[in-house]
């Protein structure tokens, strides 16, 4: 069981989330719930991308501090300068409208990226960076970062859960070169979309329990069972250090065989990775009005407590779904 000292300490950091439902899993029940395993797909994944001397500090940052990296962009991919966007953009910010400009100085190192769609509202990306093979690569798309990397010749294809209808996607090297692609995505609307990012070995995750499923049965969607009517896909390249990792969980609309509600969690393992310190990580929703988004910051409970699980009820909310 938690000690009561440990629970005060986690609801109390939680105060600042207002309206977040909090419940403490013991690791008897997480067996229960998610199988005697480990659940979890490693990762190497602490809090968002900021200005690099603050990430050099290890400090512990706030994800509400993040600026996210959406773009107005005239056409093509002119509209932001290898020297200026991409920099800005490796360190986790995006500037305002005013610092796009129309002409472009050639890198030192030939780069180039592209950006289409794909079906279920997706992107399909790939970038070239000959000079750049075995690299870490961060990728940004409206406000969403996941780490990445080149393979031995310098290539990255992925496909990535827009989340804009004009999707902007912009490859950042940690030395300041890069690339930005954009596309535009017809058959957004038809998809109710939600994704979770952080950045280090969080243990974060989310769960979508669609229909009234319980955990564990068949409509229980995660990073251990991603598909049922709705899918679950993670983001990141786990294996480079202090990658940033999003997982989105994303619903069809327009093709919901019944009514009802999926049931949406951020749930949290302590881990021996995690335990006894703070950790962060920021939601995103897409709404009508665009991107909504959440930052949280939790402390989690003292290691002798590994194996349980801090659930967030509230921090993203359910969806309602009508059949068609």
């Amino acid at each position: 069981m938690l000690k009561t000292r440990e629970f005060v300490t986690a609801a109390g950091t939680l105060a600042c989330a207002v309206g977040i439902g909090f419940i403490m899993q013991s690791s008897d029940t997480a067996k229960e719930r998610y199988g005697d395993k480990d659940h979890v797909p490693a990762t190497d994944v602490v809090k968002a991308d900021l200005i690099s001397s603050v990430v050099k500090s290890n400090a512990v940052l706030k994800v509400d501090d993040i600026m996210l990296t959406s773009a107005q962009t005239q056409s093509g991919a002119s509209a932001m300068t290898a020297d200026t966007g991409v920099q800005l953009a490796a360190a986790g910010i995006m500037p305002d409208a005013p610092a796009l400009v129309d002409t472009v100085p050639l890198p030192a190192c030939d780069i180039s990226a592209s950006a289409t769609p794909a079906p279920g509202a997706m992107i399909s990306v790939s970038l070239i960076a000959r000079c750049l093979p075995n690299e870490r690569v961060n990728v940004h798309h409206n406000g969403m970062v996941f780490t990445q990397s080149t393979d031995n010749s310098g290539r990255l294809s992925t496909t990535v859960p827009a989340m804009a209808r004009d999707a902007v996607v912009i490859f950042a090297f940690s030395d300041g070169d890069g690339a930005v692609t954009e596309t535009r995505i017809d058959d957004i609307d038809n998809f109710d979309r939600t994704a979770l990012q952080w950045r280090g070995d969080t243990g974060f995750q989310i769960h979508a329990r669609e229909f009234g499923a319980g955990y564990g049965q068949a409509g229980h969607v995660w990073a251990g069972t991603p598909r049922a009517e709705g899918t679950l896909v993670r983001l990141g390249d786990t294996t480079v250090a202090e990658a940033f990792v999003a997982e989105v969980y994303t619903f069809p609309r327009t093709a919901a065989s019944r009514d009802g509600v999926v049931d949406l969690s951020i749930e949290a393992e302590v881990t021996a990775a995690n335990c006894g310190r703070e950790i962060a990580a920021q939601s995103l929703e897409i709404t009508e009005d665009g991107i909504k988004t959440q930052g949280l910051t939790l402390a989690v409970p003292d290691c002798d407590a590994m194996g349980d699980f801090l659930v967030l009820n509230n921090l993203v909310p359910d969806l309602k779904v009508a059949s068609n």
